[in-house]
């Protein structure tokens, strides 16, 4: 549903704006979202992790977390808008740019309670917030777009949905521990010595996540930046998803390998490759295989040029599952310093990549490069926790889950063309959920385990 509504929210948006109001709106997300990865520091991980650890009382360790957060975002978010106005952007994206930043600053307020709600086995509390806070980005887009008031209140929209889905953590967080800032030497010590192998490879990490977009914005006009950023827009809400499944997977991991449970933290590493590839594999070949309907279905014509890149970007979406299960893993087992490699070596290659390919190419050596990094860190990361967990893992669910992904996109490709996509998407969910349940690459009682209420 989160997903879904995501999708309608871009399609509104690509509507109303056009490409290069939309490339605005790309511009903005794209600016602040590299700033906010900067201050990341890794606090989704680091909260899950020490909170699923016994060192400090858990109620005293959630206020400071969440004190630590709102001291260095609000410092940082509270000078960023002032850097923007050295960027040759239109007025009207520094506007936006400023006020935006409260949205950011909420954003990172949220790394704290995942967190927290990852530990807890509550996920289903962030997933209600955030369909809260786009189903108020849907509302406010329509009251927007009905009485044409331009850029500048969608943005105000963007801004307003983004404060609503972190109030809704907040109080929801209330149910289950104590709320509040607090600052003690010790702990906030033990956060930045636990975050800061982290810290660093996200700095590095940014580059080849936004970097793209920021290096298009300057050497391509803002209608390329829009069709390209519709197509990214797309993979960034599917990405989501591997975030929330390796969210619940991490403090189930960092608690068996802490506990030196060798048997456990062997099923849960191999529970989550599976479930992740049992979602990349389809997503991506779906995605190549019906790109230029999406993006005109959700885009209008005016986007059906962001099929070409969507298709090449859905190779990266494999890329970000894989790095999604070996980073987060990398967090359980306290390697992050071991990974920090991976990270600066590909945002060093990938930048070099960006500056050739990005002026002669424009969008498509975006793609292609965006591409290049997230294989790049997945193969790695996956190469180092092999050799510092000694975990292998068993691909015989993962050859069920190609046999299932190969049929179903033998029948979407078929059908494509002669029916609407959702109904081929459809047709195509229904042939690979078949094969997977008929050659046991996911039992029954699995299904039941996942839809049950309780």
């Amino acid at each position: 549903m989160s997903t879904l509504l995501g999708l309608v929210a871009i399609g509104m948006m690509t509507r109303y704006l056009g490409q290069a109001q939309f490339g605005w709106y790309v511009t903005v997300i794209s600016f602040l979202g590299f700033a906010g990865i900067l201050i990341d520091f890794g606090l989704i991980p680091v909260t899950a992790q020490m909170m699923s650890e016994p060192k400090f009382d858990k109620t005293v360790l959630f206020k400071n977390l969440l004190g630590f957060r709102f001291v260095t975002a609000f410092v940082f978010f509270g000078i960023i808008p002032f850097l923007a106005w050295l960027f040759p952007y239109p007025r009207e994206v520094n506007i936006a740019i400023g006020f935006v930043s409260l949205s950011f600053l909420a954003i990172s307020m949220n790394q704290v309670l995942i967190g927290f709600y990852q530990t807890k086995l509550k996920m289903h509390v962030q997933v209600i917030g955030e369909v809260f806070g786009r189903l108020v980005l849907i509302a406010g887009l329509f009251l927007v777009i009905t009485n044409a008031l331009g850029f500048l209140p969608v943005m105000g929209v963007v801004t307003l949905a983004s404060l609503s889905y972190t109030a809704m953590l907040w109080l929801n967080a209330r149910r289950y521990a104590k709320t509040g800032f607090a600052f003690d030497a010790a702990i906030w010590k033990s956060i930045s010595i636990k975050m800061w192998p982290i810290a660093v490879s996200i700095m590095f990490n940014v580059v080849y996540l936004k970097g793209d977009v920021l290096i298009l914005s300057v050497f391509r006009d803002q209608v390329e930046v829009g069709l390209y950023g519709a197509a990214y827009r797309v993979i960034d809400i599917l990405a989501q998803t591997a975030m929330m499944i390796m969210g619940v997977m991490l403090p189930l991991l960092a608690y068996a390998w802490s506990r030196k449970d060798t048997k456990t933290f062997q099923q849960r590493y191999q529970q989550s490759f599976d479930v992740m590839m049992m979602l990349a594999l389809p997503m991506t070949v779906g995605l190549m295989l019906t790109a230029n309907q999406i993006m005109a279905m959700i885009g209008g014509r005016e986007f059906v040029a962001s099929g070409k890149p969507l298709q090449i970007l859905a190779i990266a979406v494999f890329g970000v599952y894989l790095g999604g299960v070996f980073g987060h893993a990398a967090v359980a087992i306290n390697k992050q310093k071991q990974t920090m490699w991976v990270y600066m070596s590909n945002a060093v290659i990938t930048l070099i990549g960006y500056g050739i390919f990005i002026p002669r190419y424009g969008m498509w050596g975006a793609a292609w490069m965006t591409v290049f990094s997230e294989l790049y860190a997945g193969i790695f990361l996956f190469l180092i926790i092999r050799y510092y967990s000694k975990t292998k893992l068993s691909l015989v669910v993962f050859g069920k889950i190609l046999l299932a992904t190969i049929l179903m996109g033998g029948t979407v490709y078929y059908y494509v063309p002669t029916m609407h996509v959702l109904i081929s998407i459809a047709l195509g969910g229904v042939v690979y959920g078949t094969v997977l349940v008929v050659t046991g690459g996911i039992s029954q009682s699995t299904i039941r385990e996942v839809v049950r209420f309780r």
